[in-house]
């Protein structure tokens, strides 16, 4: 392994330096000695001597035993002018990652270029809360008499964060009193007394907005609440006069402090879980509030051992020889990164870290990165990302350690490339009792605010963006700094754009839920024409003793249920399934759709290019618009039964429906269920290939489409 070097010694003067450093050099690359030398300081680092070691006799350390005492060895092979007389006190043995002084040793695959990367280190994200906002009323406001009807909007800033709110409820005769009642929703993040709000009071009747009074609010002045039962007042907030922001003018007379006075109910929802991931990504389900929590159900280990077969970054300017990979794992709040092992196509971490498990319905997250950072002086170049693993802690069996290699797959311009494989192991040491486990499934996965006051799906997603922001502008400060790039690529911030791939592969997605559906019709069809007559003996005797005895009808779909599970039991999956390439429709994709892709929003193509992209766009919106066209025709039928649109077919539905009454009144309906159900199977040399006639009359029902334009 090439030679390490420790920072001059302490002392150095009387001649009894210190160092109390430790070095760490992996098993893989030892040889067979190992070699500790002492140089002296100034231009000419003369030698001053050194000690060797046979690894053979270097003792191994055992946990849980205490540390190795440290010993005098006498320095030899100094020069014959200048015999080296000194002592060296040292400590050599063959330990593992659990020693107590590994995190603060230099590793052999460590680089002296920045300190920093060469250890592993943990972050946390921000405690984030919701603030509501509650917009009550306004009093007061010097308002125009010329701007009937009165468009007054209150708009709340929060950081980067603005809403504003909809058109008045209720404005008096006098206006001296306006009325929105409307809701408000921020990210706050701890700490809050580095935020404050800004909330501005506009009247937007003409043709420009007129700021009519602003006031500022500290966040800290909110009342922290955990539920929907905990009351929260309303205040009222003087309006000042203020400078013209963003394109509004002032309003009122000028020279006056007070601009009318503003009713809102501000209160910090700690019952809510902020989310910063995607629903079915996420990591976590707690609410804000830590007395919220419920006790943890197991701990999640992870290791992770290596990589192999990386790839570098490639491209004019950017190009390397080797790879300074690292990895970043992300679980709840805690997110966690390994030391920089550098210029190596075959990194070695060997590390392992844990995280409390809440709740098994949960997603572990394992990125790996590129390193361009460390040796960039500048600060201008940003990681490059190799490849991430999602794991379902669901799908892992209590107290089972899965040891696997998982590949990296990366989604580039030029199509989908394999950057290399990881190796992880994961375990998912399950603490609480089976009965507790169990019950947890029937429980709902979001706290209880989240279905008593329900927040609407586009403001989550506005939500989620200013979360996601505050958690890769707080880990960026860290040191050392996790890029917005890691961030953003572990948090998939760009799951919602538009992508032709996507949509294709959730097509095929819902095909292959429907499978089941499309095979049972096929097996039912195959039974009506009579193509296995001893099956379609079996279903006809089957289907007599369900009809005579339906109280047999729900446990024998439960048994049958029960006996498919158990079938498909021996093809479960071995292991925790990694990012599946044929499933994305990743490796038959168009480079066209990956280009668009990859597009960023505003558009940066050629005029040309955006039209044909448009055109194709609007050709798949035609066929969708011709399924929902069909879809309401048929809908539109069904209604017309009894619609009177079409007077006889409405006759001929009301006359067929009471002799199905009658019959239904006088025939047992056990008779009626077996007579259609030999009808439904009846013999094909029975059957009319032309439709049946109940068919030809729903189609020649009157839909609405004969009245659009």
């Amino acid at each position: 392994p090439p030679p390490r070097r420790s920072q001059p010694g302490k002392d150095g003067d009387s001649g009894s330096p210190e160092w109390n450093q430790v070095f760490a050099v992996s098993q893989c690359k030892l040889d067979s000695r190992l070699e500790i030398s002492v140089w002296g300081g100034g231009p000419g680092e003369a030698f001053l001597g050194g000690v060797c070691f046979d690894l053979t006799d270097v003792p191994v350390r055992d946990q849980p035993y205490g540390p190795l005492a440290p010993q005098w060895y006498r320095l030899e092979g100094g020069r014959d002018e200048a015999p080296v007389t000194g002592d060296i006190m040292v400590a050599v043995w063959i330990g593992t990652q659990a020693d107590e002084s590994f995190p603060e040793a230099w590793n052999s695959d460590a680089t002296y270029v920045s300190y920093t990367y060469t250890r592993s280190k943990v972050y946390h994200s921000p405690k984030m809360w919701y603030l509501r906002a509650t917009v009550i009323e306004a009093q007061d406001l010097r308002l125009a008499a010329a701007t009937r009807p009165y468009d007054v909007r209150v708009k709340i800033q929060l950081g980067i964060q603005s809403q504003c709110t909809r058109r008045p409820t209720a404005v008096s005769s006098s206006a001296s009193s306006i009325s929105w009642m409307e809701d408000l929703m921020f990210v706050a993040s701890e700490p809050f007394s580095n935020h404050e709000m800004i909330v501005l009071v506009e009247d937007r009747s003409t043709r420009e907005p007129m700021l009519l009074g602003h006031a500022v609010v500290p966040v800290t002045s909110a009342e922290q609440r955990l539920d929907e039962r905990q009351a929260v007042a309303s205040r009222w907030f003087t309006l000042e006069e203020a400078a013209p922001l963003a394109g509004c003018r002032c309003g009122g007379a000028p020279g006056g402090g007070y601009h009318g006075r503003l009713n809102l109910r501000l209160c910090l929802e700690g019952g809510y879980h902020v989310m910063d991931e995607a629903a079915h990504v996420c990591s976590d389900f707690r609410p804000t509030a830590k007395q919220l929590w419920k006790p943890a159900m197991g701990v999640l280990e992870l290791g992770i051992l290596g990589a192999r077969g990386l790839l570098t970054k490639g491209g004019e300017g950017a190009a390397k020889c080797s790879t300074d990979a690292y990895c970043v794992a992300k679980y709840g709040r805690k997110w966690v990164r390994t030391r920089t092992v550098v210029e190596s196509f075959d990194p070695r971490w060997n590390e392992q870290y844990t995280w409390q498990v809440y709740d098994p319905c949960t997603v572990l997250t394992v990125g790996v990165f590129d390193n361009c950072r460390m040796f960039d002086a500048a600060g201008d170049r940003q990681d490059y990302r190799i490849g991430k693993v999602r794991i379902r802690v669901s799908t892992l069996e209590s107290n089972r350690v899965y040891t696997t290699w998982y590949p990296l797959l990366q989604l580039q311009p030029s199509g989908v490339m394999k950057m290399g494989e990881v190796q992880l192991a994961v375990r998912f040491a399950c603490s609480a009792p089976f009965p507790d486990t169990c019950a947890l499934y029937a429980q709902p996965m979001l706290p209880r605010m989240h279905y008593l006051r329900p927040i609407a799906v586009w403001k989550q997603e506005v939500l989620r963006a200013s979360a996601i922001r505050m958690v890769a502008e707080w880990l960026e400060r860290s040191e050392p700094p996790l890029g917005q790039e890691v961030v953003h690529y572990m948090l998939d911030v760009d799951t919602q754009s538009w992508s032709i791939r996507r949509s294709r592969a959730n097509w095929f997605r819902v095909l292959c839920v429907l499978a089941w559906a499309f095979g049972l019709a096929r097996w039912v069809d195959d039974i009506r024409r009579w193509r296995n007559p001893t099956t379609t003996v079996l279903v006809h005797v089957l289907y007599l003793v369900l009809v005579w005895y339906p109280e047999l009808v729900v446990p024998t779909a439960s048994l049958y249920l029960s006996l498919i599970g158990i079938w498909y039991c021996r093809f479960r999956p071995r292991v925790p399934a990694g990012m599946d390439m044929g499933l994305s429709q990743a490796n038959m994709v168009a480079a066209d759709d990956l280009d668009e892709e990859f597009d960023p929003v505003p558009s940066a193509k050629p005029a040309e290019v955006v039209r044909a992209r448009y055109d194709r766009l609007r050709r798949m919106a035609a066929q969708a618009q011709r399924v929902l066209g069909d879809v309401a025709a048929q809908g539109e039928r069904v209604q017309a039964l009894v619609s009177w649109r079409d007077p006889r077919a409405t006759r001929l539905f009301i006359v067929a429906c009471l002799l199905v009454a009658l019959v239904l009144y006088v025939v047992p309906h056990k008779m009626v269920a077996v007579g259609l159900g030999f009808y439904f199977l009846r013999h094909p040399m029975f059957r009319d290939p032309m439709p049946p006639a109940s068919l030809n009359f729903f189609r020649r029902l009157p839909s609405l489409t004969d009245r659009m334009l």
